[in-house]
């Protein structure tokens, strides 16, 4: 299940490269500098990698086929996939790869950390819905709650390699998977020497480094309500996701509105006050898996949890128009004239009497 797409549109990266690379330092334009390119399909999602510097090119086919890789271990449909493996094991152990052994644990891990907000084993649930065959549906009662007999990441036997599902559940990757494989994309060009690039998977933004020119990489957050960016986010060597229903949803016949985002406790779709979320971190993979966990927790649930922790921030944009931002990035975050009447909230670490 991948329900997110971050609100960012790819020609606003593009104008932001542009327009911003002429005022490096000593005059000289960023645009300068070598830059490389590369826009490929994968994960089901169309991904845009571009990094400036030597050797970019080379580095950026390394982190494609990276991708590929990953894609091709954790696919929850490709039958050659150690995901699909597991998933088709009728309750059988099955050894896994490292990769693959690193990400079901990550996983398992977040929805243990969450309180079960995020977990891997939601995926016949989601299917019941049609999300993932795009042939949506309002499924009955009696069919989740059999579904939901066979979630629950705390069911899942992990020892080392060697997974077990109870026969009958399923994972899938896809809450964490492509932040995870945009850590790793990371790191591969880090260890090639690249120390700016901008990674588009699918949405999920990985900033490695800074802009060529030292300022931070510009973010645009499309509005959960229409057209038009609602505000512009500064980032350097951060990963940036929003989770929000608005991107994938049906009208059911009973004239409701039902998104992809399913809550694990009651198999319905995620329905608070929240329209979407933007987890900012240093890992892809805490991003990635946060911004699904922070939807279906809420407002007051999503401020709870980030007080516990500090490890991230955050801007949660509510149904009636609120912003909310975590005070790491007040001054990182610029709301956009035409969204000015909107009421912006500061949390802070310590929650006011």
């Amino acid at each position: 299940m991948k329900r997110t797409f971050l609100l960012i549109v790819l020609s606003l990266f593009m104008i932001s490269l542009t327009a911003c690379a002429s005022r490096k330092a000593g005059g000289a334009a960023a645009d300068d500098q070598e830059r490389s390119r590369r826009e490929f399909f994968a994960m089901d999602t169309y991904m845009t990698f571009t990094a400036y510097g030597e050797g970019t090119e080379q580095a950026l086919q390394e982190a494609e086929e990276e991708i590929y890789r990953l894609e091709s271990e954790w696919s929850v449909t490709e039958e050659d996939s150690e995901i699909y493996r597991v998933n088709h094991s009728g309750g059988e152990p099955v050894t896994l790869s490292d990769d693959t052994a690193q990400i079901v644990r990550f996983a398992l891990d977040m929805a243990e950390e969450t309180g079960g907000a995020l977990d891997p084993t939601i995926y016949p649930v989601v299917a019941a819905w049609g999300f993932t065959t795009d042939e949506n549906r309002i499924p009955r009662q009696e069919e989740l709650g059999a579904l939901l007999e066979n979630v629950g990441y705390e069911k899942v036997e992990l020892a080392g390699n060697q997974i077990r599902l109870p026969e009958g559940m399923e994972l899938d990757m896809g809450a964490v998977g492509k932040g995870y494989a945009g850590d790793l994309a990371a790191e591969l060009l880090k260890e090639d020497g690249i120390t700016s690039a901008l990674l588009d998977i699918g949405g999920n933004i990985q900033a490695v480094g800074s802009r060529p020119d030292g300022s931070g990489w510009r973010i645009g957050l499309r509005s959960p309500f229409g057209e038009g960016q609602i505000g512009v986010l500064e980032v350097s060597d951060r990963a940036v996701v929003t989770s929000g229903n608005y991107e994938r949803y049906f009208i059911g016949e009973d004239g409701r509105e039902y998104g992809h985002i399913i809550d694990p406790d009651t198999g319905y779709p995620v329905g608070n006050e929240i329209d979407s979320v933007t987890i900012i971190a240093e890992e892809g993979k805490t991003a990635d898996a946060l911004s699904t966990s922070m939807f279906v927790k809420g407002l007051s649930g999503a401020e709870e949890y980030w007080r516990a922790h500090q490890d991230f921030d955050m801007i949660l944009i509510t149904e009636d128009g609120q912003v909310y931002l975590t005070e790491g990035i007040e001054s990182s975050f610029t709301l956009n004239s035409s969204f000015g009447n909107m009421e912006l909230h500061v949390l802070e670490a310590v929650a006011e009497e």
